[in-house]
C-alpha cells in the first residue's frame, strides 16, 4: 500500500487526489479528492501567455493543496499539467511557482500521455464489467483540449485535439471579454465547424467508430449527467458510471445553448465555474456522439487524476 498525491492542472480547473493505492488488489482508496476552478487557460488561445491573475489563482489552490498533502502524509507526489501550460510562452513562470509551493516540478505532458492517463483512470475498474462491450472509446473533454483513446485491456490508439469547453467559448462565444448569451446560430455553427475539423483530425489515427462503448470524462460530461438526472446538487456517487442517452445529451445541449448566464446559474448541480463554458462543452459531447453513432455515454468520475495516481503507486 502506497499513499500518493496526484494533481491534475488543466485549462479550467486544478484537482487533487490523495489516495492509498494497492497494486496487488487493484484498489485505489480516496482520502481526499477536490477540485478548484482557476481558469489557468484564461486568454491563452488569444495571447499565447498565462495571465498573471490566472497564475495567482492557480498558486493559491496549490498552497491549499500543499496543506492537504502534508496533513495526510502522502509519500509520493506527481503534478501533471495539460493543455494551457503546453500552449503558453511563459510556462516557466508557472513551473517555478509550483515548484516553490509544492516542492515538485509540474510535468507538462504531451496530449498522448494525457490520453493514456485518462484511459487507465477511466477503464481500470470497467475492465471486468460484462454489460459493457469492448473496445472502449474514452473521451476526456477538457477546457483546452479533448483526448480520444481507443483500447480494450490496453491503449490501441490515442489523439489529443485542440477543442475544449474554454477554448471554444473564448474563441466563438465572447465579444470584448463578455460571453454572448444566448449565442446566435452562426456562433454555434462556428463551434461545430471547429469540432468537426478536430474529429476529422482525431479519426486519422484513432478508429472512433470501431468502439463499442463510449466513456466520457471531465466536468462537461459529468455536469451533463447531473443535469440529465435533475440532481438537487452535484453528487459524485450518482454521476459515477451513470448512462446518458444521445437523445438526452441533444436535448440538454439545446437547452444550455438557448439559455442565459442567469438561467444556467440556477441549475443546482452546475458548478459556478462552469456556467459560462458548459454550453460549448455539451456541444462537443453531442458532436462526438453523432460522429461515432454512440447511443449513450457511460460517465466516469475516475479519469486522468486516477491514472496519475496509479502511475506513481
Amino acid at each position: 500500500m502506497t499513499r500518493v498525491a496526484a494533481i491534475d492542472c488543466g485549462t479550467n480547473s486544478i484537482r487533487l487526489l490523495v489516495a492509498d493505492a494497492d497494486p496487488a488488489t487493484g484498489t485505489l482508496t480516496d482520502l481526499d479528492r477536490r477540485m478548484t476552478v482557476v481558469r489557468l487557460g484564461q486568454g491563452v488561445d488569444r495571447t499565447g501567455r498565462l495571465a498573471p491573475e490566472a497564475l495567482e489563482r492557480t498558486f493559491a489552490a496549490c498552497r491549499e493543496y500543499a496543506a492537504v498533502i502534508e496533513k495526510h502524509g502522502a509519500e509520493r507526489i506527481r503534478f501533471v499539467a495539460t493543455s494551457a501550460s503546453r500552449d503558453a510562452e511563459n510556462r516557466d513562470e508557472f513551473v517555478a511557482g509550483v515548484l516553490a509551493i509544492l516542492g515538485v516540478e509540474p510535468e507538462v505532458i504531451t496530449g498522448d500521455q494525457e490520453a493514456e492517463f485518462s484511459f487507465t483512470g477511466a477503464t481500470r475498474e470497467l475492465a471486468g464489467r460484462t454489460d459493457l462491450e469492448k473496445p472502449f472509446l474514452v473521451v476526456d473533454i477538457g477546457g483546452g483540449s479533448t483526448e480520444f483513446v481507443v483500447g480494450d485491456d490496453r491503449v490501441r490508439a490515442a489523439r489529443s485535439v485542440d477543442v475544449g469547453c474554454v477554448r471554444m467559448t473564448e474563441r466563438h462565444l465572447v465579444d470584448e471579454g463578455v460571453v454572448v448569451d444566448p449565442p446566435t446560430e452562426e456562433r454555434i455553427a462556428a463551434i461545430r465547424a471547429d469540432v468537426e475539423a478536430a474529429l476529422d483530425l482525431a479519426e486519422r489515427t484513432v478508429p472512433l467508430r470501431e468502439a463499442r462503448t463510449l466513456v466520457g470524462l471531465a466536468g462537461s460530461v459529468t455536469s451533463v449527467s447531473a443535469i440529465a438526472q435533475d440532481l438537487p446538487e452535484y453528487d459524485s456517487r450518482a454521476i459515477h458510471h451513470s448512462r446518458v442517452s444521445y437523445e438526452r445529451v441533444r436535448e440538454i445541449t439545446g437547452r444550455l445553448l438557448g439559455s442565459t448566464h442567469a438561467e444556467r446559474a440556477e441549475i443546482p448541480s452546475l458548478h459556478p465555474g462552469r456556467v459560462d463554458v458548459i454550453g460549448a462543452g455539451a456541444l462537443v459531447l453531442r458532436s462526438i456522439m453523432e460522429r461515432t453513432g454512440a447511443r449513450e455515454v457511460v460517465v466516469s468520475e475516475h479519469d486522468i487524476l486516477d491514472g496519475i495516481a496509479w502511475s506513481i503507486a
